[in-house]
């Protein structure tokens, strides 16, 4: 009897065990490019934006959980997105030319561009990753007690 409970105990605990091992694969495929940027900014900031044309930007594009991410190059003036374009495999470059649904200016804070909402109801945000800033240096741990 032993046998069976022990045995029942291990083939339950390798069952939660796997289903956890699961359930983060899953939680680590859920979370898209943007999402893994957006955090990456959030939890370091980012220097300002400068005017200038950045050809080192990533440009993400997003209809509810999907994203997808692609270089670019982008054109800031006065502190907004004046233009974008997508780097295609020959390192040449395309113009966004999606309509929008408003012309607001396109503003950056923390570097990242405020959404941008197409008439097709996409997101699109331009993302300066070049400026955002070094990680932090973690604590040092202190040394184990020796015998001395």
């Amino acid at each position: 009897m032993k046998k069976i409970i022990t045995s029942l105990t291990l083939l339950l605990s390798i069952t939660f065990a796997s289903s956890a091992q699961t359930q983060t694969k899953a939680n680590e495929e859920d979370t898209n490019c943007y999402l893994k940027w957006a955090q990456k900014f959030e939890e370091r900031g980012a220097e300002d934006v400068a005017d200038g044309t950045y050809d080192d930007v990533i440009i993400s594009f997003r209809n509810g959980s999907d994203a997808q991410c692609f270089s670019g190059k982008c054109e800031v003036k006065e502190g907004k997105v004046v233009g974008m374009y997508i780097r295609l495999e020959n390192n040449t470059y395309e113009k966004v030319t999606k309509k929008l649904r408003d012309n607001f200016p396109i503003t950056i804070t923390n570097g990242m561009s405020k959404a941008i909402i197409t008439l097709d109801d996409e997101i699109i945000n331009v993302l300066f990753i070049k400026k955002i800033k070094p990680k932090k240096a973690g604590f040092q741990k202190a040394p184990e007690p020796t015998d001395d």
